[in-house]
């Protein structure tokens, strides 16, 4: 029997205060899976193509998706921290990508308005009803979730996770990953999409359906990177700052990402944002 199952099994006659100490041991168990994964990955980490230290994964079952993404932040782990365990942080990561066209947190819970077009009114956007959970935020590990039942167009179970931990250097290695589920009317509208609009969207590693969710999770990543490079710098330049930041980081990979040009998205941008900090203000 492994020493988390004995633990386990101890703690079923003690109480609460023994399965704190087992939450401490499975997340010093999570870090050090996570350190044994950064070991692991680390030519691929620094010998590719993205211009950073980052690796990308993907994988379909009859009736899901799953995208992976793998990097090493040049943030430290505190600093990293500090921003994934806030769900008002989440909340500002999330409306960086370019179809998001608000994002509202109250307490733990966040609905993000996902619009079929950037620039589709607010009140006709698809609300995902996101339940926010810090699972772990240790001195050396950290790991944050994002759940939502259902989603537009037959969709649902999105999930959206980070864990993290430290590296030397200041820096810290991030494990992201974004993955949902559908049924027959989620499969024909990806179906629809894949053979019109979508026709000519690449993946990073594969195509079609795989390809369009590797594609959500790097911008998720990006709008990560981007949040936590512009977190300190003064407040009334924040927003643009971050907003052209994501957009230049997107450019980097234009056959993948691109979706606008920089005035078109800056534009739609800056409106919700503006939303946003009104409808916090209120």
């Amino acid at each position: 029997m492994t020493r988390s199952a004995r633990l386990a099994r101890w703690c079923t006659s003690l109480g609460a205060a023994c399965l704190l100490a087992f939450g401490s041991l499975q997340a010093h168990a999570d870090a050090g899976d996570l350190r044994a994964r950064h070991a692991e990955m680390r030519d691929q980490l620094r010998n590719n193509d993205f211009g950073r230290q980052l690796h990308i994964d993907s994988a379909e079952t009859s009736n899901s998706l799953q995208g992976d993404v793998y990097a090493v932040l040049d943030h430290p782990f505190e600093k990293v921290k500090s921003a994934l365990q806030d769900p008002d942080a989440w909340c500002d990561i999330m409306l960086l990508p370019f179809n998001t066209r608000a994002c509202d947190a109250n307490g733990n819970s966040l609905t993000v308005r996902i619009g079929r077009r950037p620039d589709q009114p607010v009140e006709q956007a698809h609300p995902l009803n996101f339940s926010f959970q810090r699972v772990a935020a240790a001195a050396d590990y950290l790991q944050a979730r994002l759940n939502a039942g259902q989603g537009p167009f037959g969709t649902r179970d999105y999930r959206i996770s980070a864990e993290a931990v430290p590296l030397e250097n200041g820096k810290t290695f991030m494990h992201m990953r974004y993955s949902y589920g559908y049924g027959g009317a989620g499969r024909f509208a990806m179906q629809a999409y894949l053979a019109t609009a979508g026709a000519n969207k690449v993946g990073f590693t594969t195509n079609g359906v795989r390809g369009a969710v590797e594609r959500n999770a790097m911008r998720y990543y990006l709008a990560i990177d981007a949040f936590l490079d512009t977190v300190d710098i003064p407040v009334a330049q924040r927003v643009d700052k971050r907003l052209n930041q994501w957009f230049s980081a997107t450019e980097r990979y234009p056959r993948q990402l691109r979706e606008m040009d920089r005035a078109s998205y800056l534009s739609v941008k800056r409106d919700a944002y503006g939303k946003q900090q009104t409808a916090s203000a209120n």
